[in-house]
């Protein structure tokens, strides 16, 4: 592919990088890392391979790593570079920087110091995955990455119960059964969601359905790759919390709480939290 070195003022360069497929990059990405006077990247060893590809030179620079433990002292030594009047080149490991990514912090530190910014765009995981799931896109909260934990992942999605907008998350492919589980709980097993895996590569992957089908379909097995998971907006139509009420005391009648929760929360696609909670103050 043909790139062109070209005289970069000084500045911080923010480059957006294939999120699989290699020849996703755009020819001005070349070009910035053709021509910045300094090269970092969240992944040096993806960003030398990337430049590999599509023949781009280091012509003697180095590849400075800049990620989740680089600290202070990388972020600071790149300013200064800008300060000395060169140009700075960054690039995520895949997709756009800053996005879940650790060059937020240089973005940070540059803008408190006023330091010239600008990005060559390339593609996004969450937006492609907005693209082909088939969910709607005329409003959407990317929320990154949930907790490790349950409890904690749980207390993050009771926060986005009420967001009327497609829900946006990266997950890894270790964890997405169990997040998938959590969310059916909080969420509402009914909701639709669509779980989008490789995007762009050899195995690429789009899995679609209900909350609780897709905990089940996750619940064995493993799965590898990239994972953007996507939750739709729920039922806005859904019965307020007077009929939830009454619907929920006539269960209660005959089934026990438990039951009787999981059988109003599923039937009504609300979340087993809201609905549980209600059942104890029915108690009250």
């Amino acid at each position: 592919m043909n790139f062109q070195k070209v005289p970069l003022a000084p500045g911080l360069y923010f480059v957006g990088v294939p999120i699989g497929t290699a020849r996703d990059i755009t020819l001005r990405a070349l070009d910035v890392l053709a021509s910045a006077d300094v090269l970092a990247a969240e992944d040096t060893r993806s960003m030398r391979r990337l430049m590999e590809i599509h023949g781009v030179p280091l012509d003697g620079r180095r590849i400075i790593a800049m990620h989740d433990h680089s600290g202070e002292k990388v972020v600071n030594g790149l300013l200064a570079a800008v300060e000395q009047g060169k140009s700075v080149a960054y690039a995520s490991e895949a997709g756009m920087p800053l996005i879940a990514d650790p060059g937020f912090e240089l973005s940070r530190a540059a803008a408190a110091q006023d330091v010239m910014q600008t990005c060559a765009p390339g593609p996004s995981a969450v937006l492609t995955a907005l693209v082909l799931a088939g969910l709607p896109t005329d409003a959407f909260h990317f929320a990154g990455f949930l907790p490790n934990s349950s409890s904690a992942r749980r207390r993050a999605l009771e926060g986005l119960v009420e967001i009327r907008a497609t829900l946006a998350f990266y997950e890894s492919p270790k964890r997405i059964g169990a997040t998938l589980k959590d969310a059916a709980d909080v969420l509402g097993t009914t909701r639709k969601a669509v779980v989008c895996r490789e995007l762009t590569k050899k195995f690429e992957e789009l899995r679609r359905g209900t909350l609780a089908e897709l905990a089940e379909s996750y619940s064995t097995g493993s799965v590898k790759g990239e994972i953007v998971l996507l939750i739709d907006r729920g039922n806005l139509e859904n019965v307020n919390e007077v009929d939830l009420d009454g619907v929920l005391k006539e269960a209660l009648e005959t089934m026990s709480m438990r039951d009787a929760v999981d059988a109003v929360s599923q039937a009504h696609g609300k979340p087993r939290r809201q609905v549980y909670q209600l059942a104890l103050n029915l108690e009250k």
